[in-house]
């Protein structure tokens, strides 16, 4: 890729291991062009996410990198916007959607915490583990929407610990039919999708975010991509990207978007 960024970066600010200036450290010795944070938006009783308080001390950090790097390295400021948070409050480069729980009847169900929980919610899910996978698509949805986000994160999510089908099949009729729906619906917006290999550094996959069979779908529909890492820590800021990279060209891709000043363009893979 001729220009490298990655636009998906956790910091201490919430659940990274690296602060900011660590990041942008391993970004510069990288020879990045760009890089954008990504806090995660406060969501009430969910520590692992900014705090109003954390939310307003990020953008000023992030801001005061952006002015000290200047001409050396492109910050951008971000946020990934959950489904359960409210709106942000000022201004970002760019949002990311994401889902990390599926609400049903005032509870909520985390989907990527770790397998056995993600296991004990569909036994106690109204309709079992299918349903609670049509509903996490019908919620991915429905946030992208609401979140005005440019990105689409890691958009099935929900087989974070379905490698090899381990968890469900991941050809079951109605979870891909959930899966298709979804993506079909944003693809039409023209929402950017990530190629999310978070999961990778984390062990949890060997392929990133979506999976092949929906990357070629996607490819099919005419949708765009961008390569992220989902990083938590600085040397993994370009985790995976050449896996990524290939499984996109396989999957038909030739261009990923890259975020410029003058907005997102599309660069040869």
């Amino acid at each position: 890729m001729k220009h490298l960024q990655n636009l998906h970066t956790h910091t201490t600010f919430c659940d990274g291991r690296s602060t900011p200036g660590e990041l942008v450290r391993a970004a510069l010795a990288a020879g990045l062009t760009a890089l954008g944070f990504s806090g995660h938006s406060h969501v009430a009783g969910d520590d692992t996410t900014m705090s109003p308080e954390d939310t307003a001390a990020y953008r000023a950090e992030v801001l005061r990198l952006r002015d000290a790097h200047a001409g050396r390295l492109d910050i951008c400021l971000g946020l990934e916007q959950d489904s359960l948070s409210p709106p942000p409050a000022e201004p970002y480069d760019y949002l990311i959607s994401s889902v990390h729980y599926v609400v049903k009847n005032g509870r909520r169900f985390c989907v990527d915490d770790t397998p056995e929980e993600l296991l004990q919610g569909a036994e106690q899910y109204d309709g079992g583990l299918p349903a609670l996978v049509e509903d996490y698509y019908a919620a991915v949805t429905a946030a992208a929407e609401r979140t005005a986000c440019q990105i689409v994160g890691h958009f099935d999510l929900i087989a974070k610990f379905n490698e090899g089908g381990r968890l469900f099949p991941a050809q079951h009729p109605r979870c891909r039919a959930a899966a298709l729906e979804a993506l079909h619906t944003l693809a039409r917006r023209d929402l950017l999708f990530e190629v999310n290999t978070g999961a990778m550094a984390r062990g949890y996959r060997t392929q990133p975010y979506p999976d092949p069979a929906l990357l070629r779908e996607l490819r099919a529909l005419g949708g765009r991509i961008l390569i992220t890492s989902d990083c938590h820590q600085a040397e993994h800021l370009l985790y995976g990207f050449q896996e990524a990279r290939e499984l996109a060209i396989a999957c038909g891709f030739q261009e990923t978007m890259q975020l410029t000043p003058q907005g997102f363009i599309p660069q040869p893979l």
